[in-house]
């Protein structure tokens, strides 16, 4: 091999070289962007999950939600922010509303029950929304206060 071909072989190598380091650049440049997108993405998501958690709080402390439908989006919305807030004792009551009444049938499933059905299933829902009204209202009011705390209640 003579030395103009290992030149032109070198300088290809080093061209080839160049070009996949400034591919590696865009890739990195592209993953760096999708994982900000990702970032703000979930900051919105939690930012609209506490907005819509201050309104169903705020309903169902003035009685515009029922119990149960008011703690199924509570503990959902408290899951979708940060799935530890849902086991803090003092926002408890909503996961036990829902383990209470999560076998009631809702919407097309509740459709189609027969009124007697349907009739046992209220009974059991308003006995659960009796029984755990107060607690679950004072959990609203847990949650009205942690949000008074600002960004910095979040752990």
């Amino acid at each position: 091999m003579n030395v103009t071909v290992a030149l032109l072989l070198l300088a290809l190598a080093l061209i080839i070289i160049a070009g996949l380091a400034i591919y590696a650049m865009k890739l990195r440049q592209e993953v760096k962007r999708r994982d900000k997108f990702r970032l703000d993405e979930d900051q919105r998501a939690i930012q609209n999950s506490l907005d819509n958690l201050d309104f169903v709080t705020g309903a169902l402390v003035q009685g515009q939600v029922d119990v149960t439908e008011g703690s199924w989006r509570c503990k959902v919305l408290l899951e979708i922010i940060d799935p530890s807030l849902t086991e803090r004792p003092e926002f408890q009551a909503f996961g036990q509303v829902y383990e209470r009444t999560r076998h009631l049938k809702t919407h097309s499933a509740r459709a189609q029950l027969t009124p007697r059905e349907r009739m046992s299933e209220d009974k059991q829902r308003l006995e659960v929304e009796a029984e755990m009204r107060p607690a679950v209202l004072a959990a609203a009011e847990a949650v009205i206060e942690w949000r008074a705390q600002g960004s910095s209640a979040l752990h």
